[in-house]
């Protein structure tokens, strides 16, 4: 299942608190949007919200760690730009 985690990047709090779940990653896409509004139009990077794959079930407020989750579901296309750099 997709979810949407807060992420800060504070390597002392390992633990990610999962804010949503949802079937697919079009439905994870569209929370976010819906987030990123309610937060004051702000861009991604600045909600410390990512879209991940949980590699097992939870409910949102659940605490995961790194090993609970990915960034692509097993088998999903991951998109040119996503694996190539953008600069040579």
């Amino acid at each position: 299942m997709f979810a949407l985690i807060y992420d800060a990047h504070e390597q002392d709090k390992p633990f990610k608190q999962v804010l949503s779940v949802h079937k697919t990653r079009k439905t994870a896409e569209h929370a976010l949007e819906k987030r990123m509004a309610r937060l004051g139009k702000k861009k991604v990077w600045e909600c410390d919200t990512r879209i991940v794959w949980l590699k097992e079930k939870v409910k949102p407020g659940y605490g995961v760690t790194e090993n609970a989750f990915s960034t692509w579901q097993p088998g999903e296309t991951i998109p040119y730009g996503e694996s190539h750099p953008d600069c040579d």
